[in-house]
């Protein structure tokens, strides 16, 4: 039971205050006034003021509660370090045991945080939502067992009480990490990229020579290794040898003695294009679909076209005079002997042998494909004649051998089964798999039979129409009919003709979003899927290595006609390395450094403004557990090797009752009784 007076004025204060100076001022005029009585008359007026205030007995019955304290305990990544972990589980046992010596009057809650993924430890936050579940008149302390290293400093601007900090690690920690400070987006194949690193010894590191060993790979291909000064910026060039997502590893060997390696690799995505794709059209002769390719191709503003048609070849005898020719003479010695290799794809549009390019540039060109080169032969009615490319040196790397037929007929080109699975005419065809397709029709095909190669589009009587092959490093396609303009033109409804032509080129110019024959790899956290493409044969085993060394063997499960796929759930960080028959692919899982790993150092620096603007205390538990102690609000809530929880005495109320001290008569009957004797007084 808990009694107090309390007052409920019958009026608002301010008339109540205004009553009270109008009293004031009548009593000092009759002090002035010499009256007699104005001690009597000051007694009525007060009691008249009690009955105004209505003095009220206030009587609770209180329910007192325990006081709260919410004891967090990280369970991040960073905690397994070193001996945190036995640290952790001993300060927790010895806290426990401290604060249930307190005789029931205090609750003790316990939350722990783990990692939240990418973005680390939020230990405030969840300090925070337990907090809240409270009222702020309920909690005595909070006592945080961590290393400090949270993610989240910003979530807790204000707490009702103090909050101690245990910290976790041992004072003369240390650790070497790596940092990308600064890196590109995007490369040109085949030149250098700079990325700038840095190697940074944090805590207490032992003396070295000021040099660490850093090792990059583009795509897990060949290690460099540098020697780069600690704790400076320094530029790296790597050279990026593909277009497509490359991803570069950049990493420096474990050092005996510091916290962990997690944080020494650094894992990048960098997309490799081509600066300028440079293309070389010779035309044999003009006809109506010689546009067709130079549109194309000029389109794409990432193209330099070099276009020749051949008007007047040497052997014509026409009697003009040489020096009043306005043609200028066709460079052969200098597009395919000097500088051949500068271009990454040769069109031959109706080209045909004219005397033009001696045999010895012919098997220059095909030396050009063997090395890395791209051919397109986009094939007229000489091609099935003497004047044929495929009498000559080309001969050796065409994909098909004209018989010598000219088949000039209307018919609609269709994608061959094959076809419907390589990129570059996968999905050309659309509608039911048993219907023609709704395109315009050609009416001249040059009958070929196949060599090598795979055949991607048919004509009429599933006569080879698009030829494609490797031949050494380079690629090389055939297309058996002069006709693809007739689709630019829009007969008949056209025809996927642009795009035909487009990853036609891409794919001679070794674009890897056309391979055919490939093997990908995508991450979705720790999940890694898998999948394999290839026109024919069998699948074999998938082969991982782990960014640790370690190997696992996985099976393929068919989707479809050369479609496969695997999955597994990565155990590490870092870049995984995948093989089936030779065809290879990398791929990274989670962040190449984890973000509680970026700096394992325990610090009290990052909670200490939260600890000082609370009054608690900052512990290191390598010195033992601070004592816990009761203590009223408002005095000093930490001291040397001691910590505060407020004592906060909240309670309940079950009942209240309020009683009138006197009722309204007996304060009238007072009053006027001390008013009468003031009269009586001051009338003798």
């Amino acid at each position: 039971m808990n009694t107090a007076l309390v007052f409920d004025p019958l009026l608002p204060w301010m008339f109540v205050a205004l009553l009270g100076g109008a009293t004031f001022l009548t009593l000092a005029f009759s002090i002035w006034r010499g009256l007699p009585g104005w001690f009597l008359r000051g007694i009525a007026l007060a009691v008249l003021g009690l009955a105004i205030l209505n003095p009220l007995w206030k009587q609770e019955d209180r329910l007192y509660q325990q006081d709260i304290a919410l004891v967090v305990v990280d369970e991040s990544s960073s905690q397994t370090l070193a001996d945190r972990n036995r640290q952790t589980a001993q300060a927790l046992a010895e806290v426990k045991k401290s604060l249930a010596a307190f005789d029931g009057s205090l609750q003790v809650e316990i939350i722990t945080v783990g990692d939240a993924g990418r973005d680390g430890t939020l230990l405030l936050s969840a300090l925070s939502e337990a907090a809240g579940a409270h009222s702020p008149d309920r909690i005595a302390a909070a006592i945080l067992i961590s290393d400090g290293q949270i993610n989240d400093v910003d979530m807790l601007s204000d707490f009702p009480a103090p909050v101690h900090l245990l910290t976790t690690g041992a004072p003369r920690e240390w650790d070497r990490r790596i940092l990308v400070k600064t890196a590109p987006a995007y490369g040109i194949v085949g030149e250098p990229v700079q990325v700038v690193v840095r190697i940074e010894d944090l805590g207490a590191a032992p003396a070295s020579s000021g040099v660490a060993v850093v090792i990059a790979s583009v795509d897990g291909g060949p290690e460099q290794q540098f020697d780069l000064p600690l704790n400076e910026d320094i530029p790296l060039s790597l050279a990026v040898e593909r277009g497509g997502i490359n991803l570069l590893e950049i990493r420096t060997p474990p050092i005996d003695g510091e916290l962990t390696n997690q944080n020494n690799r650094a894992i990048l995505s960098l997309n490799g294009v081509r600066d300028r794709l440079r293309v070389l059209l010779v035309s044999g002769e003009p006809y109506a679909g010689e546009r067709t390719w130079r549109n194309l191709l000029k389109a794409d503003s990432s193209v330099d076209l070099v276009h020749f048609t051949i008007l007047r070849p040497p052997n014509k005898q026409d009697g003009v005079p040489y020096e009043e020719l306005s043609l200028i003479a066709f460079p052969t010695q200098e597009l395919f002997l000097d500088k051949i290799d500068d271009f990454d794809l040769i069109i031959f549009d109706r080209f045909r042998r004219q005397g033009v390019l001696p045999e010895a540039y012919l098997e220059n060109v095909a030396r050009y494909v063997r090395d890395g080169g791209a051919i397109l032969v986009a094939s007229g009615p000489s091609f099935a004649a003497v004047e044929s490319l495929y009498r000559t040196p080309l001969r050796a790397i065409l994909p098909a051998a004209p018989t010598g037929r000219v088949i000039e007929q209307g018919f609609t080109p269709l994608v061959s089964e094959l076809g419907q699975r390589h990129p570059v005419t996968e999905g050309l065809q659309t509608g039911l798999p048993d219907e023609p397709p709704d395109w315009g029709r050609w009416f001249r095909i040059i009958e070929v039979v196949p060599t090598s190669g795979y055949t991607l589009m048919e004509g009429p009587n599933n006569l080879p129409l698009l030829q494609l092959d490797r031949v050494g490093r380079g690629r090389i396609a055939l297309l058996a009919s002069d006709q693809a303009w007739l689709w630019s033109r829009g007969f008949e409804g056209g025809g996927p003709q642009r795009e035909l032509l487009r990853r036609l080129a891409h794919w001679l110019m070794q674009e890897p979003e056309l391979e055919e024959n490939v093997l990908q790899a995508t991450a979705l956290g720790m999940s890694v899927t898998v999948d394999r493409q290839m026109l024919d044969g069998e699948v074999g085993a998938l082969e991982v290595i782990s960014p640790s060394g370690q190997t696992q063997v996985l099976e393929f499960e068919q989707l479809g006609p050369g479609r496969w796929r695997s999955a597994f759930e990565a155990t590490e960080s870092g870049v995984y390395r995948l093989a089936e028959n030779g065809i290879t692919a990398v791929v990274a899982t989670g962040p190449a450094t984890p973000i509680e790993f970026e700096n394992p150092i325990a610090t009290t620096e990052i909670l200490a403004p939260l600890v000082q603007v609370t009054k608690g205390g900052s512990f290191l538990l390598s010195d033992g557990v601070p004592n816990f102690r009761q203590m009223n609000a408002g005095r000093t809530s930490a001291g040397r090797n001691w910590a505060g929880l407020v004592r906060r005495d909240a309670f309940q109320v079950k009942d209240l009752r309020l009683t009138a001290l006197a009722s309204g008569w007996v304060y009238l009957l007072i009053a006027a009784m001390f008013s009468l004797m003031a009269w009586r007084y001051e009338g003798r």
